[in-house]
């Protein structure tokens, strides 16, 4: 009769280590979409790969309620505390969209205590755009 072997340790159960916090990120750039239902703050380091992100809806708002200042406000601090650990000191700010949280999420990053070298306002313009629907004939 065969023996049983004995687990010695599970594989899920030993940690390596996180690679997320590894990385150490002096420099960044904030991008704030702001649309009429939601805000979306996102953290990326120079070259454009993100570390931190937070929306409306992650930080615990629904329905109409996303597109509210207040839950601007929160979506900002949740994506900046995360990188606050990493060592984000300096960061740069991308604007975009007609929405509701703009300045209330601009309002959060400058309180937060990163130096902020620029804000630029980055909505899409259309230089006369599409072309419009023919008129209703009644």
């Amino acid at each position: 009769m065969t023996k049983p072997i004995a687990k010695t340790g599970l594989r899920k159960t030993r940690r390596i280590g996180s690679r997320k916090n590894e990385r150490r990120i002096p420099k960044g750039i904030i991008h704030v979409q702001a649309s009429f239902n939601n805000t979306i703050v996102t953290v990326t380091d120079i070259r454009g790969r993100v570390i931190s992100w937070a929306s409306a809806g992650t930080s615990g708002f629904r329905g109409t309620r996303k597109g509210t200042p207040y839950a601007a406000q929160a979506t900002a601090f949740n994506a900046i505390r995360t990188v606050m650990d990493q060592g984000l000191q300096r960061a740069e700010v991308m604007i975009k969209g007609p929405g509701l949280g703009r300045d209330a999420a601009l309002r959060t990053i400058r309180r937060s205590g990163i130096l902020l070298s620029f804000i630029r306002d980055v909505t899409p313009m259309p230089h006369n755009g599409c072309r419009p629907p023919k008129k209703r004939r009644v």
